[in-house]
């Protein structure tokens, strides 16, 4: 008896498969099937972004700067409101000119108060004595005489009376007539006289004010309770 050979294991392997694939293709050519035929798997397709990498970069630096731009100022400037830069370039209006006040009367200038006219012609300050070395008054300060024309405008006769007048000095303070110094005076024609409707009288009135003071303006009154009438004396 002839001795076998040792066989190579991976031969045993292919020959049992092309026995059991014969097996197989006898079974179903007897059963009348048709072997099955393996297709190949396709291969897995790429996404768009994997496959255009350098598109992909692009967009995103797009979408970055489209970002940025709508964070840092992107909204549209508000339009004006209508009329707001008319109302800008209209030139101001012209401020209204103020008007100033009318001087105060002052000496030569006609004033009335009531039934009289006075007209202030002139005055003498710093009179240390009204009268002679026998009949006459010393000032406690300074006398003043304020000489005035005195008019009656009125329907009626008046009394001119200085003690009815009134002076203002420069410090605001109010000095009233001296009669009883006027008397030393000839012709003051200020105390108590009549005067006529028409008629014209030149008359002196004196105040005796302290030596520093200095006469600011005269209040002159046609009576104690009228209203008076402002001259200015400076």
């Amino acid at each position: 008896m002839a001795r076998s050979r040792g066989t190579d294991p991976s031969l045993q392997a292919q020959q049992a498969d092309a026995q059991a694939q014969q097996r197989l293709a006898y079974q179903q050519a007897a059963t009348g099937q048709q072997p099955p035929v393996l297709q190949p798997q396709p291969a897995p397709k790429k996404n768009f972004f994997a496959r255009h990498k350098i598109i992909t970069a692009l967009l995103v630096v797009v979408a970055v700067v489209v970002v940025s731009q709508a964070v840092s100022g992107g909204a549209e400037p508000t339009a004006p409101a209508p009329g707001a830069s008319d109302a800008a370039q209209a030139p101001a209006p012209d401020a209204p000119e103020v008007s100033e006040a009318p001087a105060a009367p002052g000496v030569g200038s006609p004033v009335a108060d009531g039934k009289f006219q006075f007209t202030v012609t002139s005055i003498e300050a710093g009179v240390p004595h009204i009268g002679d070395a026998t009949f006459g008054v010393d000032a406690q300060g300074q006398f003043l005489l304020l000489h005035v024309t005195v008019t009656n405008v009125g329907d009626a006769a008046q009394y001119f009376d200085s003690g009815s007048q009134k002076l203002l000095d420069g410090q605001g303070r109010t000095h009233s007539a001296d009669s009883s110094a006027a008397i030393y005076l000839p012709d003051s024609n200020s105390f108590l006289t009549s005067i006529n409707p028409g008629n014209t009288v030149e008359g002196i009135v004196v105040f005796d004010i302290p030596a520093d003071a200095t006469p600011a303006s005269v209040e002159l009154h046609d009576s104690p309770f009228s209203g008076g009438v402002s001259v200015t004396l400076t």
